[in-house]
């Protein structure tokens, strides 16, 4: 049964400052956007601004050289970081950006060794279509299925949300392709006339958290406009709705549309509001707070939060804020493997944060 209210929180088992102590690693980050955790313990941090920068033994390293050229500006920039299974034998890793120019950029996806101090052979996987004159609403988000495909969340470039409903566009959808950049056979529109066959779903405003589960279940938040931000189960050739149905407003105080739901358009499993502005997103498997095993953890940039998930069966039984005392927009949490959590605060002098249990 979904669960289509705004707010479900704290009820139960709900932390405290007494359980979690939160220690500075690096600061002086520029607009911090996504994590990703080596074999060798040391950490990539990719900068908005444009630069993929190493933490290590707690040092904030010297940009990695050779990143393609990044348009930044606005909310424009380098985005997410993703390695591949076998990065440790093959130091493969893949990357989304925003590329072009202020009249005309589109969100780009490439793969690249790591080879020390500097990517090399770097290959172009996907390009979303058509390219756009606003510097909002990439998506930006990857993740990897169990079969190895890629997936991509793409934005719907604000000013052209009306293409979230389009099958001929890249705007607005999760773009499922093979991490050579070639398309599965298998995906849900391939044989289509007038269909682009590297769609996998479709209907978002602006998906910027996007994961593939332990149980394979692959979930989703967007940002909604002035409320309806949304938490998604996410399933091949379905329809989230957007613009069509939603639960926010413009931000001019009008409707985006009268319609919460229609028919062939999903629900979401939650939604929030007034807006959290949910941002990066992990589930919880690890071993340092075993009362968290199996949440669902989402940053919440407006919130200033973090927002814990209590699952059950695919439905969210409770919520918890988390953090607030930080008094800062979190732009993502993940959970490293040594079972902490590890934050990065959204500003021109962005902090990479870990909580651990209180001693």
């Amino acid at each position: 049964m979904l669960i289509r209210i705004a707010w479900l929180l704290f009820l139960c088992n709900a932390a405290s400052a007494a359980d979690y102590k939160i220690e500075t690693v690096v600061q002086g980050l520029s607009n911090p956007w996504a994590i990703v955790f080596l074999p060798d313990g040391d950490l990539l941090v990719t900068e908005r601004s444009g630069q993929l920068r190493r933490v290590s033994g707690g040092n904030l390293q010297a940009p990695i050289k050779n990143l393609p050229e990044v348009y930044a500006a606005g909310q424009a920039g380098l985005f997410d970081i993703l390695l591949d299974r076998k990065f440790a034998s093959n130091g493969r890793l893949y990357l989304s950006f925003a590329a072009g120019t202020a009249d005309a950029n589109a969100l780009r996806v490439i793969s690249a060794r790591l080879v020390k101090d500097q990517l090399v052979d770097i290959t172009e996987l996907f390009t979303a279509s058509p390219y756009k004159d606003t510097p909002h609403h990439f998506g930006g988000r990857l993740a990897l299925l169990p079969d190895q495909s890629l997936l991509i969340t793409v934005g719907d470039g604000f000013d052209y949300r009306k293409q979230a409903q389009l099958l001929d566009n890249h705007l607005g959808k999760v773009i499922r392709i093979h991490t050579d950049g070639t398309v599965p056979v298998d995906n849900p529109f391939v044989d289509r006339s007038g269909v682009l066959p590297e769609i996998w779903t479709y209907g978002y405003r602006n998906p910027q958290g996007l994961l593939v589960s332990a149980d394979g279940t692959v979930w989703l938040h967007e940002h909604g406009p002035k409320g309806g931000d949304e938490l998604n189960r996410i399933e091949p050739g379905l329809n989230y709705g957007w613009p069509a149905i939603t639960h926010g407003m413009d931000y001019s105080g009008a409707y985006v549309s009268p319609y919460t739901e229609a028919e062939g358009m999903q629900q979401p499993v939650v939604y929030w509001v007034p807006s959290i502005a949910p941002a990066g997103f992990c589930e919880y498997r690890g071993a340092a707070f075993p009362q968290w095993q199996g949440n669902l953890f989402i940053a919440a940039l407006a919130e200033k939060s973090v927002r814990r998930l209590v699952m059950k069966q695919a439905e969210v039984v409770t919520q918890e804020v988390l953090f607030t005392e930080l008094g800062e927009r979190i732009r993502e949490v993940r959970a490293g493997p040594d079972g902490y959590l590890y934050l990065l605060t959204d500003s021109a002098d962005g902090q990479l944060l870990r909580v651990s249990p209180a001693e």
